[in-house]
């Protein structure tokens, strides 16, 4: 009895030690526990992170005042971090996993901002909302640059025995082969099937004509191991798989 008295009394010590940190500092008054926001962000780091996490929805373009972090947060090293980040979790998943000689063990990937990048077209454009005529003239251009380390995923995949698809919201009729195209080009080759939108899926949100896709996989037999995407839509739904991998994008939000 007398042992945990004792340690009851130290821990109440330590807390008593604790107190002043956990709230503020009499000394200049300065919070010590919970750092402020840093004046040069504007709250933007907590809004990208509110992004990430999903609780922001429905945004058609980026706070005007985080254009300028948003910029620096794709250009100045961040983005790349972070996607190494998730690149390493989705490397990890696939060293567990099998694909089966039966050849229905499937991984799928979106296409924009997963695969290909856009982050010159959205600069340009301050980031936001989505503009279907000038999207198509920048997507026709087949320039498009890789994202590498997902490059470097899919490569492995197709390595063991996995089989690829790549699902994309593009039209079909009018960008089907410029992408397909671009893909190559990239170094994206091999994959079972490039499924775009087509006339009866155009005016449906990306998450349901999404979900209609994978199920239509499910259907013909397929295992979804793995979804990478850049959007919460290309990982919600049905059919998701076993894992989803979610690439980071403060640049625009798709429903």
């Amino acid at each position: 009895m007398g042992s945990r008295t004792l340690a009851l009394g130290h821990q109440l010590f330590m807390l008593l030690l604790l107190l002043p940190r956990l709230f503020v500092n009499p000394v200049g008054a300065r919070q010590c526990f919970w750092p402020g926001p840093s004046p040069e962000d504007a709250g933007c780091l907590s809004w990208r992170v509110m992004v990430e996490a999903n609780n922001a929805r429905g945004w058609r373009t980026v706070p005007s005042q985080c254009v300028g972090y948003v910029t620096g947060y794709m250009t100045r090293g961040q983005y790349l971090r972070d996607l190494a980040g998730v690149m390493e979790h989705a490397s990890a998943y696939v060293d567990e996993v099998a694909a089966d000689a039966d050849g229905l063990d499937a991984w799928v990937f979106d296409v924009d901002d997963t695969c290909l990048s856009n982050l010159f077209y959205y600069e340009a454009k301050q980031f936001g909302a989505y503009d279907p005529l000038a999207f198509k003239d920048w997507a026709s251009k087949r320039s498009c640059p890789a994202i590498l380390p997902v490059l470097q995923l899919f490569t492995t995949l197709m390595d063991k025995g996995f089989t690829v698809f790549l699902l994309s919201g593009r039209d079909e009729e009018s960008l089907g082969s410029c992408t397909a195209e671009n893909l190559e080009a990239e170094g994206f080759s091999g994959y079972e099937r490039l499924m775009m939108r087509t006339p009866e899926y155009r005016g449906q949100s990306s998450s349901l004509f999404k979900s209609a896709m994978r199920q239509q996989l499910v259907d013909a037999g397929y295992r979804i191991r793995g979804n990478v995407g850049d959007q919460w839509s290309d990982l919600q739904g049905d059919c998701v798989g076993d894992r989803v991998f979610k690439i980071p994008n403060p640049m625009y939000f798709v429903p």
